[in-house]
């Protein structure tokens, strides 16, 4: 069978952010507990020209050939931000990125555990067709409220990964653990314009969640901390993997090295915020992007984890190259590059929505973009 993985990934953030010490000033916090007590220093904050279309139209264009473009025949997005109770986003990207028709195009969701189906079902999808690709995309707009408790842990983003035989990233291992619980601990009821939740008992689940995963891994695997040179965790917040980490893997042989890369997996997060379905993938790019003790054939171990809930642990391992096929200077030229909102300019943009029963145009320089709402439709700049 051939090797199935990942072959090339991108990620795209709107080009607005606002700084973590702005926000602490305007909500009379301290910034340590934003910094430290969270691990966020930035946050990235979206336009109403951008949504969950556009921002996964942006991240994945850079990645696409002609050819790759001729050899998709499933385009995947994970997301729980989706515009559309019918239409998937997934049908609009694929039109918007000119993928051949004959595609199938679906949206996945499962809170923040989305892409990662995806990816398992894109993975599964090439081994039997190993001449084919697929698109896989985790695009969200995490929100909470203004002056809410979870206001620090927004974000807005998209990560794009081709999935491919013979992959130049990383190969996916036929090693997956999941685990699924209907439990309450973060939800969003229809109609309802932010999440509820209970921010405490989510955090116990959270790590409780990745525990029992672990063990379940080890017992079925044999694998434990020692096969792996890195872990790569969902990151709300860039403080909460370390919240599920440290307590298995303190006092393990280990610990100082998978902690180093940890924070390696967690720069881009800290700059960002929270992508809900990329907060995994963001960290594993900059992992891979920030890290030099990473080389071809090393285990890399991923937690992902959607609230409601289902969690999964499985890995993968880097392929010879693999350094070739990253974007690591134009990704860090798109996070310099942004500018910086005040509060007020930074609270003005939020509160800005689509209207789908107002017609409107909008002025966005970003490849792709919202353009005009006419006749209860979004339109898109391409």
């Amino acid at each position: 069978m051939n090797t199935v993985g990942i072959d090339k990934m991108s990620f795209f953030v709107p080009p607005y952010f606002l700084e973590m010490d702005e926000l602490a000033s305007a909500r009379q916090v301290e910034p340590a507990k934003l910094h430290i007590g969270i691990g966020q220093d930035q946050m990235a904050v979206s336009p109403a020209s951008q949504d969950i279309v556009t921002l996964a139209a942006n991240a994945a264009a850079d990645i696409l050939t002609e050819a790759d473009k001729a050899a998709i025949d499933m385009v995947i997005v994970g997301t729980e931000s989706s515009i559309d109770e019918s239409k998937a986003s997934a049908v609009i990207v694929h039109g918007l990125l000119d993928i051949q028709p004959f595609a199938r195009s679906i949206e996945i969701k499962e809170a923040c555990y989305g892409a990662t189906a995806g990816l398992q079902l894109a993975k599964n999808h090439v081994q039997q067709h190993p001449d084919r690709k697929v698109l896989v995309i985790a695009s969200d707009i995490a929100k909470y409220g203004l002056a809410s408790g979870g206001e620090p842990t927004q974000g807005a983003g998209a990560v794009a990964m081709l999935v491919s035989a013979n992959p130049s990233l990383l190969a996916l291992h036929n090693d997956e653990v999941s685990l699924s619980q209907d439990i309450y601990d973060f939800w969003r009821p229809t109609g309802q314009t932010y999440p509820s939740v209970d921010g405490k008992f989510s955090n116990e689940t959270y790590i409780n969640a990745f525990a029992r995963v672990w063990e379940e891994y080890k017992t079925r695997t044999n694998l434990d901390f020692q096969d792996f040179s890195a872990l790569a965790f969902h990151t709300p917040y860039t403080k909460m993997g370390k919240k599920a980490l440290l307590p298995v893997l303190e006092g393990h042989a280990d610990q100082e090295r998978l902690m180093s890369r940890y924070e390696e997996g967690i720069v881009y997060n800290r700059r960002v915020g929270n992508l809900y379905t990329g907060s995994l993938y963001l960290s594993l790019l900059s992992l891979l992007e920030n890290s030099r003790a990473l080389s071809a054939g090393d285990r890399l171990g991923l937690f992902s984890y959607g609230s409601g809930t289902v969690a999964e642990f499985y890995s993968a391992e880097l392929m010879p190259g693999f350094e070739q096929a990253l974007l690591t200077e134009k990704h860090q030229a798109m996070l310099e590059n942004r500018e910086a909102l005040d509060i007020s300019a930074y609270e003005a943009m939020f509160s800005e929505t689509l209207d789908l029963e107002q017609e409107k145009s909008f002025q966005d320089q970003t490849p792709f973009s919202v353009c005009e709402i006419k006749d209860g439709i979004r339109h898109y700049k391409k």
